[in-house]
């Protein structure tokens, strides 16, 4: 591991829609370990799923590091923990394709999956699970980013 890549931080995001499809939104916090120093940001989208906002929310997190680091992902979304964990590396060995009733089909939000992967090359990600709306605090805060950011197409 290179130097930079000992830089450590925490990834909290979160995403989420008014109506699924429906206007969406995101929001994360980045915490630099060393310094304590926190970073929130957020945005939105006109018409979207819940899962395009928990995808982009982390996107944009890990974008937003200017250089390598470590991180551990805090998410209360399975489906960003699983399609990184598990479903990802075969999407990409089947060239973001998967099974469905024996033929193969493009993958759901593959243009995001494929911008999570180039972040995910960029870094060294833990990704740990939260339960959402549960009391945890970072969570809890990107939840309140995320819906404030769509508020305004209501």
């Amino acid at each position: 591991m290179s130097k930079a890549q000992t830089i450590q931080v925490e990834l909290y995001t979160d995403g989420g829609c008014s109506g699924n499809p429906g206007p969406g939104g995101w929001g994360y916090l980045l915490r630099h370990l060393s310094s304590g120093k926190e970073k929130e940001a957020s945005g939105s989208s006109p018409e979207t799923t819940n899962n395009q906002m928990e995808l982009m929310a982390v996107i944009q997190g890990l974008a937003a590091l200017q250089r390598p680091c470590v991180v551990e992902l805090f998410t209360d979304s399975v489906y960003v923990g699983k399609g990184m964990t598990e479903w990802m590396p075969k999407w990409k060995k089947n060239n973001w394709q998967r099974k469905e009733k024996n033929r193969w089909v493009p993958v759901k939000n593959a243009e995001l999956w494929q911008q999570l992967d180039a972040q995910l090359a960029r870094h060294r990600v833990k990704y740990t699970r939260v339960a959402g709306h549960s009391g945890h605090p970072e969570n809890d805060r990107c939840d309140e980013l995320a819906v404030a950011a769509y508020q305004h197409l209501l």
